[in-house]
Parts: C-alpha cells; sequence; structure tokens
C-alpha cells in the first residue's frame, strides 16, 4: 500500500512526496526480520515476540532528503536509512512546558520519564475523551523555536514540526501557502482544544500546613462538633486525631501528620481498631506525648486575615475532609456554617466561580459547588494540592472548545532551543492545558497495519534498498555533489543497524562518488565501520562530531538524562583517531558552578585531547525564556546554594555577561593549548583526509571536492 493512502486534509503532502514507499516487486513474499538478529526477508515484515524490537522492512523511492530552507542547520541534504523508533519523532515544546499526570498534578516535560501516568485523548463516540495513558519514550534534541500565545495567557513553545489539536484537526505550528512547505498551520484565531494554561502548585510552606490542617481538622469534625475536632486523650498523654473521611484514602492523613511535622510537632499515623462491618474504618494521627491543647489551638486557629498560601491549605484540606468530584462537579459540603463560609470567601478571592446550596432538610449541611465546568475544576485542584489522588481525576471527561484558546500570535524566535517529546499510548498528551500530538511519523506505520503507540517504538522502519538507492541518486546528472548529514534526523547507527548492514553500503556509495558527508551518531556501532571511513576520508571530506560538556557523572545524570556516557562518547573520537579519522568535540553546554572550575575545564579539555579529538569548541550556558524557567527550577531543586549567582549572572538576558564568557573561553583556550587541541590553521591540510594508501593523487583531481562541494563541518 503506498503511503498517499494515508492522507487526509489535515496531513502534509510534502511529507509523504518526501518519504514514499514503492510497490513491492511482484510475487515478493514477506520476510520474519528481528532488528539486530537472523537475516532480513525479501519484504515488508515483522517479526519477533513479546518485548522484541522488530523490523519493518519497506522499498524507499528516494533516499537523499533536501532540509527545509528555513532550518538554522549547516547542511542543506540528509540520508536516513531508518525511519521511526525513537529517532523519528518530531521533538517538540520547551522543556519547562508543564504536562498533565495521571494524578491531576503537572510536571514539566524535561522531567517526564519512561513509565510515568499522565492523561492523553481517546475517542469515544463522536467526542475525544480524557483518559489515562503511560510515557514509553521520552527525547531531547535542538531545533528552531516558535513562540505561540492563546488569547487566556497560555504560552506554548515548540518547533514549527510539532501539531496541535484544533477544531480543524491537527495542525502544524508553521507551515506555507504554496509548495514544498504547505500543510494545514496555525494563524491567528485558530482554536486549539483543551482547558488552557494550567495553575502553579501552591509552595507547600509553613502557611499552607497551617490552612491544610485547618480545613482538615475542623471540616472533618462531626456535625455539631466544637473545639478540636475528632480528638482524644488516651491514657499515655498523647493526643489523638481521628479522621473518619479523610481516613478511608490514608493519604490525607499523612499529609496531616507531614504538616505537623512541618510546624514542629511530631505525629505519626496509625489504625485504633478494625471497624464494624456496618461502619466506614477510622484513621488517626497521633502527636506526641506532652503536645499541649494550646499548641494544637494555635495551629488550627482562624487567621485574622489569611495569606494566599494558608487560603490554598485550607480549600485542600477541607476538600480532604468533606469533598468529593462525583458527576465531574466538584462539591466541599459542611453542616458547619463556620467552614462554609471560609471556603465561600477562600473560592472568591481566587476567582473560582462557585455556588453555595442547602442547607439539607435533614442533615442541616450546606454545599459549595464549583461551577466553569473541567477548566475551573483543573484550576482548583492545582491551584491547592489536595492530597487524595482518587478526587483529583478527570477520566471520561469530553475535551471541549474555547475560545479563550484561540490564538492571537506566532512569533518565530530565530533561536534554536533544547526542546523535547514523548511518546504515550495514545497518541498525544495534553501540554499546558492543550492536546500535542507525540510526532508526524506515527500515521506512517500504521499502512503496515501496526499501531500508533508501542509499535512505533518496537517497529522500525528499514528502507532495506537504501543503498542502492544512493547510488542511483548520486548518478543523476542532476546532482551536484553536496555534502550529505546523516545522524540529523534518525541515528543511522540504532539497534537495526547491526543486523541489516546499511551504513557500510551506504559508506561505500558516498566513496565511489567522492561525495562529502558526515556521520552524527552516539552509538558504538559506527566503529564497525572504521575501515570503510578512512577508504572514503582519502577522496572526499568526511566529518564526525560529538558533545562533551565534562566529565562530572551526576550532573551527566540529572542534565543529560539518556544519553551516553562522556566517556563512551569520548572512546568513540579515540578510537576514531586511532585510524586517522577526525571527530570533532563540542564541549556543551559548559555549566556556571557546576563545570566550569579551572579544575574541571582543564580535566574535561585533558580527556578530549587525550582522545585524539581534532578540535574543541566550548558553549557556555544561555538561558533564553522557557529554558531558563526551568532550568532555574532544577537548580534550585538540584543545587540551591547556586540559584543567587545565577540570577546575577543571567539578570540581563539570556546569555552571562562578556567578561564571564571571556574568562571560560580563555580557560579552555589555555587548556587547549596546553593539551595541543587548538584549531589548524586554515593552510593545514584537513586532519581527516588521511593520505591515499599507494602514495597516488586523490581519485579526483580537485582535492576529493564534489562539484559546488565544501568542507563539511557539523559544529558551525
Amino acid at each position: 500500500m503506498r503511503w498517499e493512502s494515508l492522507r487526509d486534509q489535515h496531513d502534509e503532502p510534502a511529507l509523504f512526496e518526501r518519504a514514499d514507499v514503492a510497490p513491492e516487486p511482484s510475487g515478493a513474499g514477506r520476510g520474519t526480520g528481528r532488528a539486530g538478529l537472523a537475516d532480513p526477508g525479501p519484504g515488508p515484515v515483522l517479526g519477533g515476540d513479546g518485548g522484541d524490537a522488530v523490523a519493518v522492512e519497506i522499498r524507499a523511492r528516494s533516499i537523499i532528503n533536501r532540509v527545509p530552507g528555513e532550518a538554522a542547520v549547516p547542511f542543506r541534504w540528509t540520508v536516513n536509512p531508518y525511519r521511526g523508533c525513537s529517532h523519528a519523532c518530531v521533538y517538540c515544546l520547551s522543556g519547562d512546558t508543564p504536562i498533565l499526570m495521571a494524578d491531576g498534578r503537572t510536571r514539566p516535560l524535561a522531567e517526564i520519564r519512561v513509565g510515568d501516568r499522565i492523561y492523553g485523548t481517546r475517542r469515544a463516540g463522536g467526542r475525544r475523551r480524557y483518559t489515562p495513558t503511560t510515557v514509553q519514550a521520552h527525547w531531547t534534541t535542538v531545533k528552531r523555536a516558535y513562540r505561540i500565545t492563546l488569547a487566556d495567557g497560555t504560552v506554548l513553545v515548540a518547533s514549527g514540526d510539532h501539531r496541535f489539536l484544533t477544531g480543524r484537526g491537527w495542525t502544524y505550528v508553521a507551515g506555507g501557502a504554496s509548495g514544498h512547505r504547505r500543510r494545514p498551520h496555525l494563524t491567528e484565531g485558530t482554536g486549539l482544544l483543551g482547558t488552557g494554561r494550567y495553575a502553579d502548585p501552591p509552595e507547600g510552606a509553613g502557611a499552607y500546613r497551617r490552612g491544610y490542617l485547618c480545613g482538615i481538622l475542623r471540616g472533618d469534625a462531626p456535625p455539631g462538633g466544637s473545639g478540636h475536632p475528632g480528638t482524644k486523650r488516651p491514657a499515655d498523654g498523647a493526643r489523638v486525631f481521628r479522621l473518619r473521611r479523610a481516613l478511608a484514602d490514608g493519604e490525607a492523613a499523612d499529609r496531616a501528620a507531614g504538616c505537623l511535622a512541618g510546624l514542629g510537632v511530631s505525629a505519626v499515623r496509625f489504625d485504633p481498631a478494625a471497624a464494624p462491618e456496618n461502619r466506614r474504618a477510622i484513621t488517626a494521627i497521633r502527636t506526641a506525648q506532652g503536645t499541649s491543647s494550646e499548641r494544637m489551638s494555635e495551629i488550627v486557629e482562624w487567621p485574622v486575615a489569611p495569606c494566599d498560601e494558608w487560603r490554598k491549605g485550607f480549600l485542600a484540606g477541607a476538600f480532604d475532609a468533606e469533598g468529593d468530584c462525583s458527576g465531574g462537579v466538584l462539591r466541599i459540603s459542611s453542616a458547619d456554617s463556620e467552614i462554609i463560609a471560609a471556603v465561600g470567601l477562600s473560592m472568591k478571592h481566587f476567582g473560582f466561580e462557585h455556588t453555595v446550596e442547602g442547607p439539607a432538610a435533614v442533615s442541616g449541611a450546606q454545599v459549595v459547588r464549583l461551577t466553569g465546568g473541567l477548566r475551573e475544576r483543573l484550576r482548583f485542584l492545582q491551584t491547592t494540592d489536595p492530597a487524595i489522588t482518587r478526587k483529583r481525576g478527570i477520566d471520561d471527561a469530553a475535551l471541549e472548545s474555547d475560545p479563550r484558546l484561540d490564538v492571537v500570535s506566532i512569533e518565530d524566535t530565530g533561536e534554536l532551543r533544547t526542546l523535547y517529546d514523548i511518546t504515550t499510548g495514545t497518541g498525544d498528551f495534553l501540554a499546558n492545558g492543550v492536546v500535542s500530538h507525540n510526532c508526524f511519523a506515527r500515521r506512517t506505520h500504521e499502512y503496515l497495519d501496526l499501531d500508533s503507540g508501542h509499535d512505533f517504538d518496537s517497529k522500525i522502519m528499514v528502507k532495506v534498498n537504501a543503498g542502492e538507492l544512493l547510488r542511483r541518486e548520486l548518478a543523476n546528472p542532476r546532482w551536484a555533489g553536496e555534502p550529505i548529514a546523516m545522524g540529523t534526523n534518525t541515528d543511522p547507527y540504532q539497534r537495526a543497524e547491526g543486523r541489516y548492514r546499511l551504513m557500510p553500503q551506504i559508506i561505500a556509495a558516498l566513496r565511489d562518488f567522492a561525495n562529502p558527508f558526515s556521520v552524527l551518531t552516539k552509538g558504538r556501532l559506527i566503529l564497525r565501520d572504521l575501515d570503510l571511513l578512512e577508504q572514503a576520508a582519502r577522496v572526499t571530506d568526511v566529518g564526525l562530531a560529538v558533545s562533551v560538556g565534562s566529565l562530572d557523572e551526576d550532573v551527566w545524570r540529572t542534565v543529560e538524562p539518556g544519553t551516553p556516557r562522556p566517556a563512551s562518547r569520548l572512546d568513540v573520537v579515540r578510537r576514531c583517531a586511532d585510524r586517522g579519522l577526525s571527530c570533532s568535540v563540542l564541549m556543551a553546554p559548559i555549566l556556571p558552578g557546576l563545570t566550569d572550575s579551572a579544575e574541571q575545564i582543564e580535566a574535561t579539555v585533558a580527556a578530549i585531547a587525550e582522545s585524539g579529538a581534532a578540535n574543541v569548541t566550548p558553549i557556555l550556558l544561555h538561558l533564553r525564556p522557557g529554558a531558563r524557567e526551568w532550568y532555574m527550577r532544577w537548580l534550585a531543586r538540584e543545587y540551591p546554594h547556586l540559584v543567587p549567582r545565577y540570577r546575577e549572572l543571567y539578570r540581563r538576558g539570556a546569555y552571562a555577561p562578556k567578561p564571564y564568557r571571556d574568562l571560560v573561553g580563555a580557560r579552555v583556550r589555555d587548556a587547549a593549548r596546553r593539551h595541543g587541541l587548538l584549531r589548524p590553521d586554515s593552510g593545514d591540510p584537513p586532519r581527516h583526509r588521511p593520505a591515499p594508501a599507494d602514495g597516488s593523487a586523490s581519485a579526483r583531481s580537485d582535492g576529493g571536492r564534489a562539484p559546488g562541494g565544501e568542507q563539511l563541518t557539523l559544529l558551525q
């Protein structure tokens, strides 16, 4: 089946023109290949069993792909023999974008991990509904960033290839009206689907703790109770607080005990006795012996002028004690008019739309009911952060459109930024209140009856004819011999390459046509092809590059999760250098206070030089909007003592002051000079072009450069 059959009114035609699949030869059978094992079969295949990565073989129509003209990269053409797995996704959003977790809380996209439970959507009848899903993969890359602002103030930073769900279907962030970039894209007035930006969670400090304890202890008092609700003093002198409704979950009791501990009152949760069948089980928290009644009265007393954090804690405690979300409506009920009045005033303070109903004829209870739909419900839960998880879910709630989510501006920042993407079981997720697509390539798997969730991660599209196709396209008279970059979209040395061995065919073709090329990879499998790379480097320019910011593995684990260890990357450099193949190292990012000391830079540059790197290029951390917020939160959590220094260094913008940049640059240059690692002068012969083994001239009279070609580097 041709990929064109997947087109619908929301798909990008150019995508399928660039990555078409030719019909199989007549009579071709189905193979049985498993990625990394056995031999490939003769046609499109899938094989293997549970948990194994599976190869899906296709015959592509073209292999040399043009990079969009506006892309801020130093090359125009790429070759990607594989599609799918972790490398085929568009890396889409800024790392500080809040993602809606399955417990109703939010977490920055950069901090999401494989296995996390978050919300996506599913079709039910004619509507989409929210549903929990699992994160199956998480990646980062650097792409040109666009800033999208919605009518309600929501701001999203994404790549131009990212797609959001609109009233017209999945729509790209950027595109063109005609030509290669023609595709549905966002414009002013386009309405996105979702609830809009998420609220910031409470700080959870002293005032919040006092408010929470007041809400849960007073709110859980028995009808008509007074003084300290639900309390008694046993014979040992300790004070016991019984929580009736909140107890069935236990999370509220744990939160209450934690709040007391944060206020200097030692307390633990315990189950005092088994409840009869016809009664609710009771959980209690026990304070330490000697805790005075006056101290507890002080903690749960009504403040004269409550601050925002106290109000947030109070609403969370009252909701845990007496609230529910049955039928998708959030309510807090109480027979205590003082509690109802305090809940109403706090809701009004934060602008929550609500009504007060009752009192009921029998119980005398009144109910504060939150109005405004799912948007207000999420805002309440995120603003107050109740402890009981089961009350926070939005499963099966219908996805709605909202005029407050209309696009008001789309700005091309003109900047390359570190962006993030994830794979989920539903193919989408909730990013700062709007529905976000996983990646552009998922539907391309469905033409072989593969699903767009797990199959996308475990079934790799292999262009089995990549080598022969490249030879044909290189021989085309219209091809000008321009440099070709590999590893810029999908890693050519991913696991499937161990079995299919497409790269030897590709390198051999580029060698035979003396076409300059570069390979960017984090995999060690490239070492298998050193003989071919050395042969190619004798007749044309061959470039390799890796990034190594420092040797500190603790920093590496938190700043660059998912990437190979620095030592492993340097070993690739070393093995290439041993064969006379140059590999440049990008020393990035250098982090103030973490990897910028003279000693650390000396050690890193020494290791880079020892590995045989051709040169080193330092890049100091820069914090543009979006990355700044995420990074500063990470810094405050991991290295709080450095926060004041960063605020001073980056108070004027994304870049550290020039004197500091010059200082770090000088440290790297001095270390590079000491270790013989300066860039060669422009007149020097390329270090990655070994002399021909037979001493003869290069295979091309022009020194091995194809017509129109130029020295290729990934580090410009």
